[in-house]
């Protein structure tokens, strides 16, 4: 099944490239950098079903049974540009830009020394006649990692002073998954395509991965009043949940219920809060003025100012 999604995925990704993009590169003389850009379009076009698949959930949910109600839906509009930056292949290109000589090197060096790094398929040989229970195996791994890149991101006081552009969104969305400091995104990226390259996640899995844990994420910060019942909120991470985590009382290394998908991580390290009935405003009353209520540019320069006074000791951690 995975290849067949795959084959139908990249025989759309090529006909979009071969009849929107390659004839603009050509006409403006950037065939030269045409890897590159076919690259970018497998970005965009998956960013844009990420995105497509995230609002026809999220969206009627919020409409259904909002937590709050505004006037002015101006800061989520800013959330709306860090998604469509985000998932729609600008910054992924970015960093592929900026790390892919470096990469190129590394898997160079691994080659030649003729080392075969172990997978998680070396120590559970079963999985590999079994690719929808080794995508389970992955989904649960990558979690688990991003519950500790989570905590690291609110206990670190450096990364705290990135991390808390996301805290800072009073108008919390599902859109607000996003809200997240160009250096934040690259250390994510960096964390988890690193943990899946050891594992050895398939690369024609690894996107349905990826959309997977987004589309938790995404549906974790939905503003909507929605739980999952006293079993289902310890199996899945849901709204309230992790609106809990988000809540003014909640913030820096104080903070609960870290988990993305699921609650189980916060049960074993003592960091989770099952409060029933229970939505708290959102924001980091502590955050500059910048984070609340700037743009998408001048959250990102007040996150270059905010990591550099954290490094100098000049910032709470």
């Amino acid at each position: 099944m995975w290849d067949w999604i795959a084959d139908r995925y990249d025989l759309f990704t090529g006909w979009a490239f071969e009849i929107v993009l390659q004839p603009l590169m050509y006409r403006l003389g950037l065939m030269d950098w045409a890897d590159e850009a076919f690259l970018w379009m497998d970005f965009l076009v998956f960013g844009l079903i990420q995105v497509v698949v995230v609002v026809v959930v999220c969206l009627p949910l919020e409409a259904w049974r909002p937590v709050e109600r505004w006037e002015s839906r101006r800061k989520v509009l800013t959330d709306v540009a860090y998604t469509l930056l985000a998932r729609l292949g600008i910054l992924p290109m970015i960093g592929f830009v900026l790390f892919f000589a470096a990469q190129s090197r590394i898997e160079a060096m691994i080659a030649d020394s003729g080392w075969v790094p172990p997978t998680l398929e070396t120590f559970l040989p079963f999985l590999r006649e079994e690719p929808f229970l080794a995508l389970l195996f992955y989904i649960v791994v990558l979690d688990f990692a991003a519950y500790w890149h989570h905590r690291f991101q609110h206990r670190i006081g450096w990364w705290w002073a990135l991390h808390s552009i996301h805290h800072a969104q009073t108008q919390m969305t599902f859109w607000t998954d996003d809200r997240n400091h160009i250096l934040d995104d690259i250390l994510a990226a960096a964390w988890f395509g690193a943990i899946a390259v050891l594992i050895g996640v398939p690369p024609g899995q690894f996107p349905i991965i990826l959309l997977v844990l987004r589309l938790a994420e995404s549906l974790s910060h939905a503003n909507v009043r929605l739980d999952f019942g006293r079993v289902g909120e310890r199996l899945i991470v849901s709204p309230r949940f992790h609106r809990l985590h988000h809540g003014v009382l909640s913030v820096g290394a104080e903070g609960k219920n870290y988990g993305v998908l699921l609650p189980v991580w916060d049960w074993i390290f003592g960091t989770a809060d099952f409060h029933r009935d229970h939505y708290p405003r959102t924001g980091d009353p502590s955050a500059p003025r910048a984070y609340v209520e700037g743009g998408w540019l001048r959250q990102q320069a007040a996150g270059f100012r905010e990591i550099w006074r954290a490094v100098r000791g000049k910032r709470a951690s």
